[in-house]
Formats: C-alpha cells, sequence, structure tokens
C-alpha cells in the first residue's frame, strides 16, 4: 500500500502532466484551426464570431481645474461631485464663477 507522501507526489505529477497535455492539445487545435481558415480564406466573420477586440483606450489623463479656491488653493476640474469647500462656500452664499480659473 502507497503511503500518503507518494500518493500526493504521484497527484503532482498527474496535474502537471494533465496541464501541460491540456496546453499541447489547444495548441494543435489552434494550429489546426489557423491552417484551415488559411487555406480556405476564412474570417472570425465568416465563422459569425467576433474579431479580436480592439485595443482598450488609453486612460483620460489629468483633467486640468477650472476652479479654485483662493484661501487654501484647493482646486476641482468641474468633473464629479463638488468638493466640501466648494458645497460650504456655495452654501454660504458665493457663485461658482467666483471660483473660476
Amino acid at each position: 500500500m502507497a503511503s500518503l507522501q507518494e500518493l500526493l507526489q504521484r497527484k503532482e505529477e498527474l496535474e502537471r502532466e494533465i496541464e501541460l497535455t491540456k496546453k499541447r492539445e489547444r495548441a494543435d487545435a489552434i494550429a489546426k484551426v489557423r491552417a484551415l481558415m488559411s487555406e480556405y480564406g476564412l474570417t472570425l466573420a465568416d465563422l459569425g464570431g467576433k474579431a479580436a477586440p480592439a485595443p482598450a483606450r488609453a486612460a483620460a489623463g489629468k483633467v486640468p481645474p477650472k476652479y479654485r479656491n483662493t484661501k487654501t488653493g484647493e482646486t476641482w476640474s468641474g468633473r464629479g461631485l463638488q468638493p466640501n469647500w466648494l458645497k460650504a462656500a456655495l452654501a454660504g452664499g458665493a457663485r461658482l464663477d467666483d471660483f473660476k480659473l
């Protein structure tokens, strides 16, 4: 009867072999599909699938500030929620144009 340690070692070996076999068979299948597509001049659109996704748009850069608190130097770009300093000033009777750059 095999010990627990021996069984665990065999299990790890089998899992590695399974993973390698999956990768090899997947690569073989992809190669076959590409060869057939090339031979018959097929595209993904011909197969009814979607083409590879377009590259993701680059993240928008930081937006320059449009409003500044002259007392503290804090700024706000005008996007998103109004900062607390601006809310407090507006509640105190200031106008948004008072802070415009």
